[in-house]
């Protein structure tokens, strides 16, 4: 088969005309731009697959669950706009007014039933919706900065984050010498040590950390990162209390804050100044940085994610609505990819997790 002439592999008796001739390269070539995408013609290199592979290996049961922040929680509410973010995005969602919301609170572990203190890092996704049927979808963590600047450098951090069978933690040597090897990562693990602990992800303000672009109706695009500052004081308890409450300890804090009324963020947009990286999420902003009240995220209720509104929605930080788009960050791309492979396979997985609803779209 593999000497046969163009014409029978084509199916075609006689000659072979140029037409078809392209045909044959148009598609010999896009079998073979697949599979390099996919990473058969080169098993080394980098794949959103092989990311969430490994993600799955960091111990704990995460089938037909996400596979990174895989403890999570649903709420709803909705964005009360001020109208003043409009002036530097045509984005739907900024224009004064109010849009619903579908969200998600969780901790930063790969295992569901994670206890809450096994991590400092919390986070907030939330799925904005303006009346035209466009979205904003945004996934923030409470740290200042991100752990790794690159796709290759997550890679190596959840590949040392790996458990050891017999003590059931990351190994010692494994994740020293990642820290070693990444210098760059130094401002998150300083925070990780020192942040104060809390009972609750109400009192936590949750960080894009990478950059966006803002783009107004004159075409001007600014640089941008967003921060949803807690309205909500923090109010500091010791790491043993936080055990002692529970695994469920921040959803039934959640829970218990609901019933006595909303909860409030306050989302700003945060502008950078000439030379302010946006390709590393490592690196802060100053924090004299100008910022633009974008309006006001208020939590009306939660729910389990197992049948909750958040647990078919694939929080992509690249669905975007027109008047927002990427910056050169890398992990943007890598994180949308990942995402999509996650959401697919836990999905696929759902047999084993009985639910009410069929899933929706990842997109």
């Amino acid at each position: 088969m593999a000497n046969a002439p163009l014409s029978r592999l084509l199916g075609v008796q006689g000659p072979v005309g140029p037409a078809l001739l392209t045909i044959g390269l148009v598609v010999a070539s896009a079998t073979t731009l697949f599979a390099f995408t996919a990473g058969w013609l080169t098993p080394t290199r980098l794949t959103p697959t092989r990311v969430v592979d490994a993600l799955g290996r960091r111990g704990g049961d995460p089938i037909g669950h996400r596979r990174n922040h895989s403890k999570g929680v649903c709420f709803t509410g909705y964005f009360e706009a001020t109208g003043a973010g409009s002036a530097i995005s045509t984005a739907p969602m900024f224009v004064a007014g109010r849009y619903p919301v579908v969200g998600r609170f969780a901790i930063g572990v790969g295992d569901p039933a994670a206890s809450d203190a096994a991590t400092p890092v919390r986070s907030m996704a939330v799925r904005i919706t303006a009346p035209d049927g466009q979205e904003w979808r945004s996934g923030m963590n409470n740290s200042p900065v991100f752990v790794v600047s690159t796709p290759e450098a997550f890679y190596a951090l959840t590949l040392a984050s790996d458990l050891d069978p017999k003590t059931g933690k990351p190994d010692a040597g494994a994740m020293g010498a990642f820290i070693a090897g990444h210098p760059e990562s130094a401002a998150f693990f300083s925070w990780a040590k020192s942040a104060p602990w809390t009972g609750s992800f109400a009192d936590k303000t949750y960080n894009s950390l990478n950059a966006f672009r803002f783009i107004d109706r004159q075409g001007v695009s600014r640089a941008v990162r967003w921060a949803m500052e807690a309205v909500t004081p923090a109010a500091s308890i010791s790491l043993d209390t936080l055990k002692a409450r529970g695994p469920g300890a921040l959803a039934n804090d959640l829970q218990h804050r609901l019933a006595a009324g909303a909860l409030r963020w306050r989302l700003n947009a945060i502008l950078a100044a000439p030379g302010d990286p946006t390709a590393n999420s490592t690196l802060a902003w100053p924090a004299s940085r100008s910022k633009v009240a974008l309006g006001t995220l208020v939590v009306q209720s939660a729910q389990a994610e197992a049948n909750g509104p958040c647990r078919d929605y694939n929080f992509d930080p690249l669905i975007l609505p027109t008047g927002i788009a990427p910056s050169d960050d890398p992990l943007l791309a890598a994180r949308s990819a990942s995402y999509a492979v996650s959401f697919d396979r836990r999905t696929a997985e759902a047999a084993r997790y009985p639910r009410t609803t069929a899933p929706e779209s990842s997109r």
